[in-house]
């Protein structure tokens, strides 16, 4: 386990559309690291806690390391927009589990469903995972989008369904990894030992980096930097009024 003198724990944003598998990836996390992590989830969900209760009844963490956000209103209002209630909520979970004696090393951070648009502040994440999965259609990673290509990470998810909804697992994969200019991606199945090696061996990779100083938070956003074909990368006027979202206040 890490010392209590080690910076507050690293904070992983997991984001994607509705169904691609944010809960269950979450759980898989817990399952596999909870050994050798301390680790808490905050949900989000419009009106309910469904998701937390989820979680919760998986048996992969201690119950009191979970809490749910209710946004009462578009999931990315809250992971983005006005980010005040998952911070509080992160905070909060941090500080009582240090006061517990047992702080943390990583709260993971689960959007409510979205859209292919929808991204994590920096002010709120330190690193976020993008999913899609092979159910959504082989052609979703082509047709891009802030989290599809910036994303820290993208996770195809759900690659042992490919042969039953017709899609080519190796060529999305491809796709993903082109329309990210070479970013990581894992084409993700919970039956493929060597996959799931991967995921791990990324949010271990994310903490220590965390840990050692060297990991700061990127903006994949809409309002980040882009190119248009033929042209040089650049940000739209008016952009730089969100240059706040950009500064951690810890």
């Amino acid at each position: 386990m890490l010392e209590t003198s080690r910076p507050r724990a690293l904070r992983l944003g997991i984001c994607g559309p509705v169904g691609t598998g944010k809960s269950s990836l979450i759980m898989l996390l817990c399952s596999r690291l909870s050994d050798e992590l301390r680790i808490g989830v905050v949900t989000n969900d419009i009106y309910t806690d469904e998701d937390a209760r989820m979680i919760r009844a998986a048996g992969v963490l201690d119950p009191e390391r979970i809490v749910a956000v209710e946004t009462g209103a578009c999931p990315h209002t809250a992971i983005r927009d006005d980010i005040t209630a998952n911070l509080i909520a992160v905070e909060d979970l941090e500080a009582g589990c240090v006061s517990g004696g047992d702080p943390l090393d990583l709260v993971m951070v689960e959007s409510g469903g979205d859209n292919l648009t929808a991204t994590f502040s920096p002010a709120l994440v330190d690193t976020q995972i993008f999913l899609i999965d092979v159910a959504g259609g082989g052609d979703v990673a082509r047709k891009g989008g802030p989290g599809i290509e910036r994303a820290d990470l993208l996770v195809v998810n759900k690659t042992d369904l490919a042969p039953y909804v017709g899609v080519d697992a190796v060529r999305m994969k491809a796709d993903a990894v082109a329309a990210r200019g070479g970013g990581p991606v894992v084409a993700l199945s919970r039956t493929d030992e060597a996959s799931v090696g991967e995921l791990l061996a990324w949010v271990r990779s994310q903490v220590a980096a965390h840990l050692s100083g060297a990991l700061v938070p990127q903006d994949p956003g809409p309002m980040a930097p882009h190119s248009h074909a033929g042209g040089d990368g650049h940000s739209h006027a008016g952009e730089e009024a969100h240059s706040h979202d950009h500064a951690h206040a810890h």
